[in-house]
């Protein structure tokens, strides 16, 4: 593959960053400071106060600042400023968890949302400085790969099953249940017609590198994304729209695959539906969609590797990570 992502200018700071133990994410975002700064310090949530009192950055750059965060968290934060130490979060998980995030984003200098419907609720908490910033995809670990006969499938999904993803695929398991498929992911037994597909689903969570593997196999991926609703399966009881689509949606177009998403509002800001991915209104519109792409090869490997083309282009971190260099107040 000859298209590569391009690389951002290298500025003069030292930044620490603190990944939020996420591997796919967080090694795309280490991997993509390291090319964009002078110094790039990778730490923990734990020991994000020690390293930055030792190495003194212009920057500390926390990712999500949830899960896996001690309690401390935010005493360590309040400490880093107290040394004049620039502090940012970019969150990653919202709206999804913003009953934690309300308490967390006026702890620090910058606030950044991969969620644009999550602006104004972080500006009315009095932060002056509020970014919407999507996530992207590590194109060194989501990449088209060859695949064994294990991994080749006309159709697959990868994510737990939300209650709306449960009803979806309720509608549509008498046709997936005579199809190629494989689904994986958490509490698929949700649904009504479980045991209709349960020959389908691997149940639990998927190393990264296999889901590569099966992404890359596969002639169709589902993209459904999470209810922003559900008191279950969302903290979020201020009922924040979510507007901004998911890191899998890079992700997947990131392994060459053609890619069948319902629609946030942001999609094509990113993506042209019908050229780099495909869209679906309806479980029935899904089934119609799949139908068509499995008939036509050649258009269905077009659209795949346009949407490649683009996420190697737009959509890597190695891109991406220019983004909130340039913020007004982040770097200078």
């Amino acid at each position: 593959m000859s298209i590569a992502p391009s690389v951002p200018a290298v500025r003069d700071i030292k930044v620490l960053y603190i990944p939020q133990g996420f591997e796919a994410i967080d090694n795309g975002v280490a991997s993509a400071l390291r090319q964009a700064v002078r110094e790039v310090v990778v730490g923990s949530p734990r020991t994000m106060l020690a390293l930055a009192e030792e190495h003194r950055p212009d920057l500390v750059l926390v990712l999500n600042g949830l899960h896996v965060f001690p309690e401390d968290h935010l005493e360590q934060v309040e400490r880093i400023r107290e040394h004049g130490i620039r502090t940012a979060i970019w969150f990653a998980d919202d709206p999804y968890f913003t009953d934690y995030t309300v308490d967390i984003a006026p702890k620090y200098d910058i606030v950044i949302t991969h969620e644009q419907g999550c602006v104004p609720f972080y500006w009315a908490l009095g932060r002056q400085r509020v970014y919407y910033l999507p996530l992207a995809a590590n194109v060194q670990l989501f990449r088209p790969l060859p695949s064994g006969p294990e991994y080749q499938y006309d159709i697959c999904f990868i994510g737990n099953a939300f209650w709306n993803r449960a009803a979806f695929f309720d509608r549509i398991a008498p046709y997936l249940a005579e199809k190629r498929v494989m689904i994986a992911g958490g509490v698929w037994n949700r649904m009504r017609r479980f045991k209709l597909l349960k020959p389908h689903i691997r149940d639990g969570w998927m190393p990264v590198e296999e889901t590569v593997k099966f992404y890359s196999g596969a002639k169709i991926v589902i993209n459904l994304h999470r209810d922003w609703e559900s008191p279950e399966d969302s903290k979020n009881k201020r009922k924040i729209p979510a507007q901004s689509i998911n890191p899998r949606t890079y992700e997947i177009s990131a392994c060459g695959t053609l890619q069948l998403t319902d629609v946030r509002d942001d999609l094509t800001r990113y993506y042209i539906p019908g050229e780099d991915l495909d869209v679906y209104h309806s479980p029935e519109e899904l089934v119609e969609k799949i139908e068509h792409y499995l008939r036509h090869e050649e258009l269905r490997r077009t659209i795949a590797y346009n949407g490649l083309r683009r996420t190697l282009k737009e959509h890597s971190f190695e891109t991406r990570i220019d983004q909130p260099l340039n913020l007004p107040g982040l770097a200078d």
